[in-house]
C-alpha cells in the first residue's frame, strides 16, 4: 500500500500542533471590507483565537519539590498558631462567612 498523502492532508495532521499564519491577497475588483470579511473568515476558520483564548491565563504546574515545601510551611504556621491559641497569647479569628 502506497502512502498517498498529499501536502494539504499534512497541513490538516499538523494544524493541531503549529502555529498557523493567514494571509489573504486583495483581489483587482474587491472592495476592503470585502477583504477584512474574508479575513474574518479565515482567521475564524483556522481556530486562532480560540486557541489563543485558552492559552491566555495558562500556569505552570508547581513542581512537586515546591508543593512539598507550601505544605510543609503551612502546616508549621498552622501548628504555631494552635499553639498560641493554646497558650492565650492571641485571640482565635473569626471564621469566614458565606
Amino acid at each position: 500500500m502506497v502512502n498517498a498523502c498529499t501536502p494539504w492532508m499534512k497541513m490538516l495532521f499538523l494544524r493541531a500542533y503549529m502555529a498557523i499564519n493567514v494571509q489573504i491577497e486583495k483581489n483587482n475588483n474587491e472592495s476592503s471590507a470585502n477583504v477584512i470579511r474574508r479575513f474574518t473568515k479565515r482567521v475564524q476558520g483556522s481556530g486562532i483565537i480560540p486557541r489563543m483564548r485558552k492559552n491566555r491565563y495558562f500556569t505552570r504546574l508547581k513542581s512537586e519539590n515546591v508543593r512539598k515545601t507550601g505544605r510543609l510551611k503551612k502546616l508549621n504556621k498552622k501548628a504555631i498558631y494552635e499553639e498560641q491559641l493554646k497558650l492565650g497569647k492571641i485571640q482565635e479569628r473569626p471564621g469566614r462567612r458565606r
